[in-house]
C-alpha cells in the first residue's frame, strides 16, 4: 500500500515492516525487540487502515486454473 501525499511512492507502514523483517534475521534473535516491532507495525496498520501488503513487482493477477486439454 502506498500513501497519496504527493511525495512520490512511499510504502504505508513500510518502515515498520522492514524493521520487523530485519529483526527476525538478527543473530542472536531478540524476541522482546521483535515483539515490540510487531506491536509497532500492528498499531500502524490499524491507524492507517491497511488491508493488505504486497511486494514491489509482485504479480497482482489472481491464480487461475490451467486450461490445458488432454
Amino acid at each position: 500500500m502506498e500513501s497519496g501525499n504527493g511525495k512520490g511512492k512511499e510504502a504505508v507502514c513500510g518502515e515498520e515492516a522492514l524493521q520487523l523483517l530485519n529483526c527476525v534475521t538478527e543473530t542472536p534473535f531478540n524476541q522482546e525487540k521483535c515483539q515490540h516491532l510487531l506491536h509497532s507495525l500492528r498499531q500502524c496498520v490499524l491507524a492507517k487502515k491497511v488491508k493488505k501488503f504486497s511486494l514491489a513487482g509482485q504479480d497482482q493477477q489472481e491464480t487461475k486454473p490451467n486450461s490445458k486439454k488432454a
